[in-house]
């Protein structure tokens, strides 16, 4: 069976590189074929439900993974990172598709929406793993202890259990977990994390998470220490409006998460991170490989706008050799000649400055 690469399926694939019918049986087969140190025991809650990437909420999340072209060489180490349950680190420029590889995976096994970390020179192994608003509480238990100081000594209702107190019952809704906790909840099927830009975090970062992916667990230490009093708790996720059940303050993945780590090569990653990682770098596409994006993306008639040997698609090329060009940039000057905008031959170096400026290089101002 071809792929949108012209290549031939792989047996061992899991990943495809695009949509297909088959993706439960072959996330029961990746499930089967699991290595014996990296599986995980985590318990299931069976009230935890993943939103179905059918909701409209995440129309665009699959339109952005539908369109993804994807090389077989991708497709390779993809399924490399599947098998072994580890990382995948996504090196390459700007603009080549980095970030929308997850969204492809997301789509194509039908894993629900892509949880999405964006890195920061501030971002910390807690923000990823959980908020907790501990100045929220304080102040809402302040306002229990006001209005139980005026209310008459009859109303109030005696507390029988340490756990029955309004502060420790209601710990759940101060604490929500980051995209990183969210994927790590035990389900059957593994979730996509985006942890977005890691070279933009702060040097201890890399190092802090390798625990977590090692092991596949962490634990908030704000529910742990309540433990004896409020075994469960539930807390909100990442996903919008759904709760998740946390026991003894203790989050152990069952699945282990398609982890996807983007980079622009902005810096060099420790060895010990590196060595837990599956690396891939995107190179950036070709004539042929333009073509087939602004098909997928656009539409076929868009092709033959764009191409031609004084088309979008050689302009864009040419200007690339001074300096570093995003496919969006094309795909946004095929768009508005779509449009009617800038349509006359002549009119081609004015939709060309306006839409592909580089990135980098000496024409970058």
């Amino acid at each position: 069976m071809p792929d949108l690469t012209g290549g031939a399926v792989k047996d061992w694939w899991i990943y495809k590189g695009a949509p297909q019918a088959s993706a439960g049986e072959r996330l029961d087969r990746l499930a089967r074929l699991s290595p014996p140190w990296r599986q995980f025991d985590g318990r299931i809650d069976s009230d935890y439900r993943i939103p179905s990437l059918d909701d409209e909420r995440y129309t665009a999340d699959r339109r952005r993974g539908a369109g993804y072209i994807a090389e077989d060489h991708e497709i390779d180490l993809v399924n490399t990172a599947l098998h072994l349950r580890r990382p995948l680190l996504v090196t390459g420029v700007p603009g080549v598709g980095k970030s929308t590889l997850a969204y492809s995976i997301a789509e194509d096994l039908g894993l629900g929406p892509v949880l999405r970390w964006p890195i920061t020179s501030r971002a910390t192994l807690r923000d990823g793993l959980y908020r907790y608003d501990a100045l929220r509480r304080l102040e809402d238990a302040n306002l229990n202890r006001l209005g139980s100081a005026t209310a008459r000594p009859a109303a109030r209702r005696p507390r029988s259990h340490p756990g029955g107190s309004p502060t420790v019952a209601g710990i759940g809704k101060y604490l929500q977990l980051g995209p990183l906790g969210t994927a790590f909840l035990p389900s059957e099927r593994p979730r996509v994390l985006l942890i977005d830009e890691i070279d933009k975090c702060d040097i201890d970062l890399p190092g802090d998470l390798l625990t977590v992916l090692d092991e596949g667990l962490f634990e908030i230490p704000e529910l742990a220490r309540l433990a004896d009093h409020q075994r469960v708790v539930t807390v909100g996720t990442d996903d919008q409006g759904v709760g998740a059940r946390i026991t003894a303050g203790r989050v152990q993945c069952r699945a282990f998460p398609v982890v996807i780590l983007t980079s622009n090569g902005e810096r060099e990653f420790p060895p010990a991170f590196l060595r837990r990682c599956v690396r891939l770098t995107i190179g950036r596409p070709g004539e042929d490989k333009l073509r087939r994006i602004i098909a997928e993306r656009i539409g076929a008639e868009a092709t033959e706008v764009a191409g031609g040997p004084d088309g979008l698609i050689s302009s864009f090329l040419k200007r690339r050799e001074r300096g570093e060009l995003g496919t969006d940039q094309l795909l946004n000057a095929v768009q508005l000649r779509l449009a009617g905008a800038w349509t006359a031959p002549e009119d081609i170096d004015q939709l060309v400055g306006a839409t592909l400026h580089p990135l980098s290089g000496p024409d970058a101002t």
